[in-house]
């Protein structure tokens, strides 16, 4: 299951055999649509929930509250079913839709202000490679970084993000990804979840990569002495 931005995608798969998906991409309203989803998905491969003995789960980067429904849903059913869990990246999720073995594959969402979470990938002999570790980056910033080298960008739902980013990036061979290939599919999620080591399910929670507004406005409220205090204490706990 993928929530990690607007589109929300669910899958069933018996290894790799694709038994029934579900996509959309209208609504950011998740939390009321992602298990009813689920619950359709599974009852289209006419299967039961507890037939089901793996869950892959989005892991992000993305919106924080997509974020938290996917990885919730996933820990409570991986829990409640007795079943094995898996994180994958989102950003590599988006990567995988791209085939070019001759460009480096960046994938990216916009966390606005002149940001986003992106990361570098490239194909080689034993799949897909991180170039660039996901991260919380400055278009700019992005931008230096691949000076002079051939890319293909890939982001859904983000003309502007493809332009702003490709203008900055003015001694780089830049491609665009497709529509078709710019959304995440859960498909592909399953695929690459197969031979993934599964997580600890109470330990597990989804990568940000970067604080939320209240986080921010609590760092900017205390000084370090206190923050280190607090984080003493809680260790102490």
């Amino acid at each position: 299951m993928d929530t990690s931005n607007s589109t929300l995608s669910v899958a069933v798969l018996d290894d790799d055999k694709l038994l029934a998906q579900a996509t959309t991409n209208v609504s950011r309203n998740h939390s009321t649509t992602l298990m009813p989803v689920i619950e359709s998905v599974i009852k289209q491969a006419k299967l039961t929930i507890h037939e089901i003995d793996r869950i892959a789960v989005a892991k992000g980067p993305g919106s924080y509250t997509g974020l938290r429904i996917a990885a919730t849903t996933a820990k409570v059913l991986a829990s409640t079913l007795k079943i094995e869990l898996v994180g994958i990246s989102s950003l590599k999720l988006l990567a995988a839709n791209i085939t070019d073995t001759n460009r480096i594959i960046i994938p990216m969402f916009d966390a606005r202000r002149d940001n986003v979470f992106a990361g570098a990938y490239q194909w080689g002999k034993n799949g897909l490679v991180n170039y660039m570790e996901d991260q919380h980056i400055s278009i700019q910033e992005l931008a230096e970084r691949f000076q002079n080298e051939k890319v293909i960008l890939v982001a859904s739902d983000a003309t502007e993000l493809y332009e702003n980013t490709a203008a900055q990036m003015n001694k780089t061979d830049v491609k665009f990804a497709s529509k078709k290939d710019s959304y995440p599919s859960a498909y592909v999620l399953g695929l690459m979840a197969k031979d993934e080591e599964t997580v600890d399910i109470d330990s597990f929670i989804p990568s940000y990569l970067r604080l939320t507004q209240a986080e921010t406005q609590w760092l900017e409220k205390y000084d370090s002495e206190r923050i280190e205090y607090v984080k003493k204490f809680n260790d102490k706990l």
